[in-house]
This record gives structure tokens, sequence and C-alpha cells, in this order.
């Protein structure tokens, strides 16, 4: 049972995370330079970046800390 809910746990945080890599903007123009931004919650686009910055380093660590107790079995009943 709570493997299960581990499991489920683990497959929402990459999914997650995938997601907020994908909202990063990129570095150069390139097809982030077409899409103009509206007005948003933050203050700036840097206190932004700094949230999804924070935001992704969490469930970065979130999904490889529950990967290693995933794979090492140590969720197991034995």
């Amino acid at each position: 049972m709570l493997q299960t809910i581990v499991t489920w746990i683990w497959l929402g945080s990459g999914v997650l995370l995938v997601l907020t890599v994908l909202l990063h903007s990129p570095k150069g123009d390139g097809m982030g330079g077409l899409a103009a931004s509206g007005g948003s919650m933050f203050s700036s686009a840097r206190s932004a970046e700094a949230t999804l910055n924070r935001v992704t380093w969490t469930l970065l660590t979130l999904f490889l800390g529950l990967a290693v107790a995933l794979s090492a079995g140590w969720l197991n009943p034995s």
C-alpha cells in the first residue's frame, strides 16, 4: 500500500518536473521570442524565474529521492 502511494507521488513529481522545466524561459530568443509575456502575478521576471528555479529544484530532489527509495526496495514489506 505504501509503495503504491509513493509510486504515484513519484510519477506525479516526474510529470510536474517536466512541466516546470518546460516553463523556464529560454536563454536565447528562439521560439520564446515569438510569444509576448502578459501580466503576471509576480512583481518581476526575475522573481518569477527565482520561484520557478526553487520549485524545479525541489521537485528534482523529491523525484530523485523517491527513485532511490523505490529502486532500493526500502518500502517493500519483508
